[in-house]
């Protein structure tokens, strides 16, 4: 799956933030904060941003841990990180990107105070590798956190299917070329475990000696945030 989904985002990185910010009516940009919010980092904090794709999380981080901090963003897709140096520079932001794998992550036990992925970790081949992965980079006592896609239910729940399976096709692939893109999507996020089931995903990584779940806007996504052992 990994080679697959290099492809496809490869094919749409130079579209990517523009759709992004069509498709979510620009309110992943609250979703990123609240998960900057729960992980608790602070000023001179290092970080490390798994599945950064173009670096608005790695972004959001670095605001947040000052000049004294230091923030890296890696990606398995080197097209996805293309834009990224220049986006950070824009915003006078000091960022590091390189690209590596969050499954086999380059990177000694132990270096970073805070570890987090963005809509990335239902794209990698093992999830719980991934989680351990991360969790070995964090010190004792650092965190872990993931923003995900979730499954809201009721009302809203079935608007959203309706949105995901149709809308969304439609226009990621009016904007990028690519429709098949936007079908995986959220047929991928439909089916990645969420809330408690993903929680036990957690567990078992055997990583994290807290882990909690943070629901927002109806379920739609969610922050888990994992305490380091």
């Amino acid at each position: 799956m990994s080679t697959e989904v290099r492809q496809m985002f490869s094919s749409i990185a130079t579209r990517y933030d523009v759709t992004n910010e069509v498709l979510s009516f620009g309110i992943h940009r609250l979703w990123r904060r609240t998960a900057v919010r729960l992980s608790r980092a602070k000023a001179g904090d290092s970080v490390l941003d798994c599945a950064s794709g173009t670096g608005d999380l790695a972004l959001a981080f670095k605001r947040k841990v000052g000049s004294t901090g230091h923030v890296l963003g890696t990606d398995f897709c080197p097209e996805m990180l293309e834009s990224a140096p220049a986006k950070a520079a824009k915003a006078g932001l000091q960022v590091d990107f390189q690209v590596a794998d969050a499954m086999a992550l380059p990177f000694e036990d132990n270096r970073f105070d805070v570890a987090s992925i963005a809509f990335g970790i239902r794209n990698v081949d093992d999830p719980v590798k991934c989680l351990k992965e991360m969790g070995r980079v964090v010190k004792p006592g650092g965190r872990v956190v993931v923003l995900e896609f979730g499954q809201p239910e009721g009302v809203f729940g079935a608007l959203f299917r309706f949105y995901s399976k149709t809308v969304m096709p439609t226009i990621g692939g009016l904007l990028t070329g690519n429709r098949a893109a936007y079908e995986y999507l959220p047929r991928t996020s439909a089916a990645f475990p969420a809330g408690e089931r993903f929680l036990s995903l957690m567990d078992q990584s055997g990583a994290y000696a807290e882990r909690s779940a943070h629901p927002l806007t109806f379920g739609t996504a969610n922050v888990y945030v994992g305490l380091v052992r």
